[in-house]
């Protein structure tokens, strides 16, 4: 997993406005007549049909997609009981979850409420506000309580998560891991070590899955669980045992299946080699399993393995589950979560596994065929097609068995519906982000004299995601590493002007002298102009010593790319290189075109930048829809940008046939799909989502991804370089941490492709 610095983590929730989450109008309130509308007097309509009659309160509210995730901070994952205050930031942690994974809305409710008694009242009196509840972080057992209570007092989905998500996802990994072992669940001798919530809910699916409850043997932090202890719950004792005397060494000995939901470095290896054949070992506790991946593969070659950690296969995370539970639940308006609805979610989990996975898949995880095995028993959490398929089984399920008030009759349009709240998250660059931590590259970082930059190459290191070459004085740069305390273990640090790399310099200027001794370019000039660092950068990716290039935080752009250009040059078939930036919009990413690099394209000039374009953002596993922008709409006004817009469109037309593409046209209307059906149903962006934006000059690509940046409230990624035969980024002058470790993550993914 990726480092995470104390200071980090404060930084990141305390940055800019405070928290993670806010609320945001969904309707216009730019007029008086607006906020009448919102308010007084016409908010009194809505009220009084809600007063005849209460359901229509998912009619006129956002109560039909609104949950509240709530807790007392009893029992935050990690951390303990540190009460209701304290465990806000994970509420709001996980009200993003829901929010990026199922587009469900949010609120984050923490009661200073310990007794069970009071913290159900508070509950119950708050409930009409929500369409649903996500109980948090509450210890056991008055969990269990709070939520049997709940669930019988309101008619919304109640789910306590630390219990059933748990449960929900172990036991669609348990169905898997036991077809490849070849053995029967009802035959299956599972040993347990933890008590908790989340283990006793495991146990519950797992027996109305057909576990047999004399096959199962559970251990607390207090030992056996036996028939002698005085000290069991209710739903403990229903596991006690005759036997007093066995350890979990005697346990294991011929066990199908351990679960453990409870301490690091519990489980020995001599305990896995005493299993059966084809173990199955889910350690799942947090953030070190009961005995580390690498040691149980090592003690035993047949083992199938699940953790809850990221960084190894089969994670057991509870956002395979949660989000799309309650997805469903909402769209049914279901009274409750029943069972019928988690073991449908079980199974719908189970059968993705099974599935073909479709090519974003294995690009976010930088496989080339993942498929269903020992590796695989769980879908990937980034896996797109889990919305579809676990939404879809959930309410299935709520209207089979009675708890639905909704019915859905058109599945696929349904399902349509689901897999279009996708395109609500950033789902792109956490696919970027995966992949490149799976095969990190060397990346120079040639600016390295900067605090940001350092920092960001630092982030990047954490993350797995490269291995920096920083450029630069030495001493100035050891200096600003220790004056920050940044933490770069071992990293290379090169000065290009210091006489130890003359001998470099001296190769690297023969190079360069033989690609420019036609432009005017001397051997003395082609060496000492490598004592400069971009051009020495340039050089170290060029010659394979390094994989991509960062630059351009302190330098001018022309600077920077010119370097990239006399070295290592475009790539074959590119007819120019142009800047591309990926603007986040709450409808997915839209991609803008040209920003950065030509200033007054021609006609084919434009037509080489748009398939530029277009290859990039298909290599991210997203169809583009072009537009080529202007002031006009299909010939509604003349001049020469229109023109030399149109002619792009037509050749495109000719030529690539295959392309959507279309314009000249106006950036409203490109982006409005209803105004061009109504106004332009000849065009071939009718009835499709445009995603890509070809500016006619570099003047208005550049004051449009600007003008993004500062007033649109969205994450903006780039410039990125498109045509190099080699990655080189050159990010902005003043850029964030953030948007430089962007940056690099899109290099990484580029060495990898190239």
């Amino acid at each position: 997993m990726s480092k995470i610095r104390k200071q980090e983590a404060l930084d990141y929730h305390s940055s800019g406005r405070k928290g993670k989450i806010e609320v945001v109008p969904t309707k216009p309130t730019s007029s008086q007549r607006d906020l009448s509308l919102a308010y007084s007097p016409g908010v009194a309509e809505p009220c009084l049909a809600i007063a005849r009659k209460k359901d229509d309160v998912y009619q006129y509210t956002a109560k039909g997609n609104l949950v509240a995730v709530i807790t007392n901070g009893t029992a935050v994952l990690g951390l303990g009981d540190i009460g209701p205050e304290a465990s806000k930031p994970v509420m709001e942690g996980k009200g993003i979850l829901f929010k990026i994974f199922a587009d469900i809305d949010v609120f984050d409710i923490e009661i200073d409420a310990a007794d069970v008694d009071k913290f159900v009242e508070t509950v119950i009196a708050i409930s009409p506000t929500f369409g649903g509840i996500n109980l948090e972080d509450i210890k056991a057992p008055e969990a269990f309580e709070i939520e049997r209570r709940l669930v019988e007092a309101l008619d919304i989905p109640v789910m306590h998560d630390d219990q059933h998500g748990t449960a929900i996802i172990s036991s669609a990994a348990l169905l898997n891991a036991l077809e490849l072992a070849e053995k029967k669940i009802e035959n299956a001798r599972i040993v347990v070590s933890g008590a908790g919530a989340a283990a006793m809910s495991c146990l519950d699916l797992y027996l109305r899955l057909g576990a047999k409850l004399e096959n199962i043997i559970i251990f607390d932090s207090k030992g056996l669980v036996h028939k002698g202890r005085t000290n069991l719950d209710e739903k403990k004792a229903v596991f006690a045992i005759e036997d007093e005397s066995i350890d979990l060494l005697k346990a294991m000995k011929n066990a199908d299946v351990f679960l453990g939901l409870s301490k690091g470095g519990l489980l020995k290896p001599e305990m896995i080699k005493a299993m059966a054949p084809n173990p199955i070992v889910f350690a799942l506790a947090n953030p070190e399993p009961e005995i580390p991946y690498e040691v149980a593969l090592k003690t035993r070659k047949d083992i199938i393995m699940a953790t809850g950690r990221s960084d190894h296969p089969n994670q057991v995370n509870n956002v395979l589950g949660f989000p799309y539970i309650f997805r469903g639940a909402l769209d049914v308006r279901a009274r409750r979560i029943n069972t019928e609805m988690k073991l449908a979610a079980v199974r719908a989990i189970a059968e993705l596994a099974k599935e073909p996975v479709p090519d974003e898949v294995n690009e976010a995880y930088d496989a080339r065929n993942i498929s269903f095995g020992r590796e695989l028993i769980i879908p990937k959490p980034l896996d797109p097609r889990l919305i579809t398929a676990v939404a879809s089984a959930v309410a299935k399920a709520a209207i089979d068995s009675g708890v639905a008030r909704v019915m859905i009759t058109d599945w696929d349009a349904y399902e349509q519906e689901l897999g279009n709240r996708l395109g609500r998250d950033n789902k792109l660059l956490r696919g970027i982000a995966e992949r490149a931590r799976k095969r990190p590259k060397r990346v120079v970082f040639a600016e390295a004299d900067n605090y940001k930059i350092l920092k960001a190459a630092e982030q990047a290191f954490d993350e797995g995601v490269a291995i920096p070459v920083l450029l630069g004085s030495v001493p100035v740069i050891k200096e600003l590493i220790k004056a920050h305390k940044i933490e770069l273990p071992n990293v290379e640090i090169i000065d290009p002007r210091d006489p130890k790399e003359k001998e470099r310099r001296d190769v690297f200027g023969e190079v360069l002298y033989e690609r420019r001794q036609r432009k005017g370019m001397t051997l003395l000039e082609a060496t000492r102009i490598l004592r400069e660092r971009n051009y020495f950068g340039a050089m170290l990716v060029e010659t394979g010593y390094a994989d991509a290039l960062i630059s351009g935080l302190t330098r001018n752009y022309r600077n920077v790319i010119r370097p990239a250009l006399h070295i290592i040059g475009m790539e074959e078939h590119a007819g120019r290189v142009a800047g591309m930036y990926i603007i986040q919009s709450s409808d997915g990413p839209i991609f803008f075109a040209d920003t950065t690099v030509n200033v007054d394209p021609t006609a084919e000039e434009l037509v080489d930048i748009t398939l530029l374009v277009a290859k990039a953002v298909k290599r991210m596993k997203i169809t583009p829809r072009i537009a080529m922008l202007s002031y006009s709409n299909f010939g509604s006004s003349s001049g020469k940008d229109v023109e030399k817009m149109s002619k792009a469109a037509a050749i495109l037309h000719r030529d690539h046939p295959d392309l959507i593409v279309d314009g000249e046209i106006q950036a409203n209307f490109a982006l409005n799909g209803d105004m061009i059906a109504e106004n332009f149903p000849f065009s071939s962006l009718k009835g499709k989502k445009t995603n890509t934006l070809i500016f006619p000059n570099l003047s208005s690509g550049n004051i449009a991804y600007k003008l993004m940046q500062e007033l649109g409230e969205k994450e903006i990624i780039g410039p990125i370089l498109l045509g190099m035969k080699k990655p080189v980024h050159i990010v902005q002058m003043g850029s964030s941490v953030r948007e430089i470790v962007n940056m690099v993550r899109i290099a990484v993914v580029d060495a990898q492709y190239k």
